[in-house]
């Protein structure tokens, strides 16, 4: 299949089938799905394909009565890899253009048989051409591509214009060939993510390693990823570290450095040491299979303009018969005109109407986008998705694990009794081992300040007020300003401090040392290095940007400060709802972004939800639209992929509708033919076609700050 009118043709076949319920065809990947009763058998459908031209192969039904049928090359071309040029389609238009050749030197020779050789040459080309048109036309779509190419050619011959004939169906050969050369392309495109998987894997068991099949790799069970290799699986380090390239996967082009505890994704590029990961998901569920996935359940999603020209095309189609054959009889009949000059602009009207260029301009441009999208971690789940991007007005954020890290980390260390690095060494010994959140802050500054603690004995964990035990010798307590005041006195001016930074949106944590206050840890959720340059993008594309929060008040304001938001905070799941709808009542198109889960209701509300994450199930099912590794600057690349996209589509309707008329006028006034009629259709067709796959080179342009 290599546009939506093949696809259009083998919907409307499949659907006489008996028993039959519903019918996908996803063109970009030439996969065909059924709904049906239950007793629709395998061959039946093959046999349907078969009587259009398509070959097939089934596949096991993915549930209840849903059976599945792909339309793939040749088997020999898939095996092989074979060229374009072995293709059916190539070798047809190259039998055609050998035939084409010998009548005219034949025709040069015996000019007595010239005719008979333009007939056969002409034979050659249109017997496969009139074959498929009539198998359409049995089986529900009389008015293909096929049928006003075999009118135009017969009619031609009638009236004396073999030798045209034979070229113009040449040249609609050559057309369909460069049509499927470029929808070869955008398959590829998407399906050489599957490819960047390693075949094998090196699996670990009882300290012996062993070289598997990557796919029969199992949840849990512990590979080997050696410096220079591919991760064959998306899992966790479990030993060792190393800088990994997810230019395959994300479209990053810095390596990330990844240590134990560290997810890996299948298909990215270990630059480090050896890593021992354990494997977290299923060659069938790996980050790349549910992107691909994704991807190709998207491309059977249609746009509203997608939709638009289809219903358009169905009554465009139809005129254009209908105009050509008034055309061609009106003149002679009411105004004394040559027939066979009427009937030859009339044939050619047929062809310059032909509606493959236009049917194409929307799919191809979407499917490109996608693909283009994908590559850099941009999901959008179907053509309508991505069309309503590019219309966003308005951007409600939520605050921690999408504008924030999700994770605190220490922004102040405040020395009183005791310096600034011996308060940290303290701090970082009474918190060693554990899981609270703002300890592993403390830990973390610790360790990127490379401050080793001291071992600490007879601790203990107080509900609600802090930690407290020995560090050398000495009694210590770290907490919460109000648990630490009963310990020790705390200043007037040490109180301002704390105040200050409580107006900041900062945790304070205060550390007596014996009966004395030692100095304070302010530690706030910080925003994402990305936060700031992707709202002013966001910003210079004149979108308003609001955050939803239901942390206090305090800590939204001074979040939102610093990346100039408006704050929304002490919100209910139902109260981010609301908003939502306020502002799609203010008249704004509105996307909502966030982690997927607590805030489904605005999620499911807005115009179109975007989940932010790494991969995890949430960010690539929940949501209208996923940002596959969570930067707040990927939401305004994947608003300009939607506005880039949506101007391909005009540029593409103009292309074939701006051709159309132009040779349409110079056809009716006599100054073009049949030549350049077919140049108008499989022209516009490869010119679309070709503008479309701009698409697959897309990167993001950043916008000022």
């Amino acid at each position: 299949m290599d546009c939506a009118s093949c696809g259009r043709k083998i919907d409307t076949a499949i659907r006489r089938l008996p028993g039959v319920e519903d019918v996908s065809v996803a063109v970009q990947t030439g996969v065909l799905k059924i709904r049906h009763g239950g007793d629709l058998a395998d061959e039946a459908v093959l046999q349907q394909l078969r009587n259009l031209g398509y070959s097939g192969e089934a596949a096991a039904p993915t549930s209840g009565a849903v059976a599945a049928a792909a339309g793939p090359p040749p088997a020999a071309a898939r095996a092989g890899g074979a060229p374009w040029w072995w293709t059916g389609k190539a070798r047809l238009t190259a039998l055609c253009g050998l035939a084409l050749l010998s009548a005219y030197g034949l025709g040069t020779l015996f000019p007595s048989l010239e005719r008979y050789a333009f007939l056969a040459a002409l034979a050659v080309g249109l017997i496969p051409i009139a074959s498929r048109a009539f198998s359409a036309a049995r089986h529900g779509t009389p008015f293909s591509i096929e049928m006003l190419m075999t009118i135009a050619a017969v009619g031609a011959v009638f009236i004396g214009a073999a030798e045209e004939a034979a070229a113009v169906v040449l040249l609609f050969l050559v057309g369909e060939m460069l049509e499927g050369v470029a929808a070869g392309r955008a398959r590829k495109s998407i399906q050489g993510l599957a490819a960047l998987v390693p075949k094998t894997a090196f699996v670990e068991v009882d300290g012996v390693t062993t070289e598997v099949a990557a796919e029969t790799v199992a949840v849990g069970a512990i590979i080997l990823v050696r410096p220079g290799d591919r991760v064959p699986a998306d899992g966790e380090i479990i030993e060792g570290a190393g800088d990994l390239d997810e230019a395959p996967v994300t479209g990053e082009s810095v390596p990330k450095r990844k240590v134990v505890g560290d997810p890996v994704f299948a298909g990215t590029i270990n630059g480090g040491s050896v890593l021992r990961v354990r494997v977290t998901a299923s060659a069938s569920d790996n980050t790349i299979a549910r992107v691909v996935r994704l991807v190709e359940e998207a491309q059977e999603s249609k746009s509203p303009t997608e939709r638009f020209i289809d219903r358009f095309s169905k009554i465009y189609t139809p005129g254009v018969l209908v105009f050509a054959a008034l055309v061609a009889v009106t003149p002679p009949l009411l105004f004394g005109g040559t027939w066979s000059e009427w009937i030859y602009k009339g044939l050619a009207v047929l062809l310059i109407g032909c509606p493959c260029a236009l049917v194409i301009s929307t799919p191809a441009a979407i499917a490109a986008g996608l693909s283009a999208g994908a590559r850099r971690g941009l999901l959008m789940k179907g053509g309508a998705v991505l069309e309503t991007l590019g219309k966003i007005t308005a951007i409600a954020f939520d605050k921690t694990g999408t504008l924030t890290a999700g994770k605190p980390v220490v922004t102040d260390v405040v020395a009183g009794t005791r310096d600034a690095s011996l308060l940290l060494t303290l701090a970082a010994a009474l918190e060693t081992g554990s899981s609270h959140p703002l300890a592993l802050a403390i830990l973390a500054r610790a360790e990127a300040d490379k401050i080793t603690a001291p071992p600490s004995s007879a601790t203990q964990a107080i509900a609600g007020e802090g930690v407290e035990g020995e560090v050398g010798g000495e009694r210590i307590f770290l907490g919460s300003p109000l648990a630490a005041a009963r310990r020790a006195p705390i200043t007037p001016a040490q109180d301002a401090t704390i105040a200050a930074l409580n107006a900041e949106g900062k945790t304070v944590s205060v550390l007596v040392v014996e009966e004395g206050v030692a100095g304070f840890l302010a530690m706030r959720d910080e925003a994402r290095p990305d936060a700031v340059q992707g709202l002013a993008d966001l910003k210079g594309r004149g979108i308003r940007t609001v955050m939803l929060t239901g942390d206090n008040r305090r800590t939204a304001e001074a979040v939102a400060a610093a990346l100039g938001l408006e704050p929304r905070a002490e919100l209910l799941p139902q109260d981010k709802l609301v908003i939502v709808k306020a502002l799609q009542a203010e008249g704004l198109v509105v996307a909502k972004v966030g982690d997927g889960i607590n805030d489904a209701p605005a999620l499911a509300q807005a115009d179109v939800g975007i989940a932010m994450g790494g991969g995890t199930d949430v960010a690539l099912e929940t949501a209208d639209a996923a940002v596959l590794h969570g930067r707040v600057r990927d939401i305004p690349d994947m608003i300009a992929l939607s506005r880039g996209v949506m101007g391909n589509i005009r540029q593409n309707i103009t292309i074939a509708l701006g051709l159309k008329a132009v040779f349409l006028v110079t056809t009716v006034i006599g100054v073009t033919g049949l030549w350049p009629a077919i140049l108008a259709d499989t022209g516009a067709t490869v010119l679309v076609t070709a503008n479309a796959m701009r698409l697959l080179r897309w990167t993001p342009r950043r916008q000022p700050s």
